[in-house]
């Protein structure tokens, strides 16, 4: 299995003063170690200073979306090589707040896979289905579909994560049974190995939807369960770390 990665998404939260949070757990995983990948996805304000505060540590910084295009007239956007110039060296892409709040399609998101790599970052490519797609059992069809025009060929040659989120467990508190959990990634596996062979085979599977403390070792001793995308909990140090300690 590849290591585990452990990254938290602050999605719109988090001013400077919030940083304190990410030294404290860097702080705990300098003192003790850690069994696997740790990285926190602030927001854009906040990625440079954080990087800056964490540099030498064992938590990574990353973006939570990029462009696609490396410059241009884009109000508002910040491309892939913006974030590693801030000191970002992970980014999300496809989440699925993205994908409902901005229109974002799989040749979206794989097009801002392929700017990630361009960049030298590793992406967090997401997938997952609505609660109307599961009840009409079409959960496996749509993530395998998402993977397949999400992922770009290209990535037999880079660095990267999957990340299943079931878009009805986000923040929601609700979560999947262990048996669905493991029918999902082990469809994604099977996906990211017919498409890239090891390349497919490497990739850490990440799953993301209401993980906390309470849940999180039962969800990351699930087969091919390779970490953890986390949301509200990865704002606290305290509670992030029990996340991280659960691999």
């Amino acid at each position: 299995m590849p290591k585990a990665l452990i990254a938290g998404n602050w999605k719109m939260n988090g001013l400077a003063a919030d940083i304190a949070e990410a030294r404290s757990l860097a702080e705990a995983l300098a003192a003790n170690g850690a069994s696997c990948r740790v990285a926190l996805c602030p927001p854009a304000t906040l990625i440079a200073k954080m990087a800056w505060s964490l540099k030498g540590s064992p938590v990574a910084v990353g973006g939570q979306d990029c462009h696609s295009g490396l410059s241009g007239a884009h109000t508002g956007d910040i491309s892939a090589e913006m974030l590693a110039d801030a000191g970002a060296s992970l980014v999300i892409v496809g989440h699925s707040e993205r994908r409902a709040d901005h229109g974002e399609s799989d040749a979206v998101v794989c097009a801002k896979a392929q700017a990630a790599f361009r960049a030298g970052l590793e992406p967090i490519i997401c997938v997952g289905e609505t609660l109307d797609q599961r009840k009409a059992g079409r959960a496996l069809d749509v993530v395998v579909g998402q993977v397949e025009g999400s992922v770009p060929l290209e990535a037999v040659d880079h660095g990267f994560a999957l990340a299943y989120e079931p878009v009805w467990a986000i923040g929601t508190g609700l979560t999947p049974t262990l048996a669905e959990i493991a029918e999902v990634h082990a469809a994604i596996r099977a996906t990211l190995r017919d498409r890239l062979g090891a390349a497919g085979a490497a990739a850490p599977i990440l799953y993301g939807g209401s993980v906390k403390p309470a849940n999180a070792a039962e969800i990351l001793a699930t087969a091919e369960v390779g970490g953890a995308l986390v949301g509200g909990a990865s704002l606290k140090a305290a509670d992030f770390l029990q996340i991280v300690r659960a691999v």
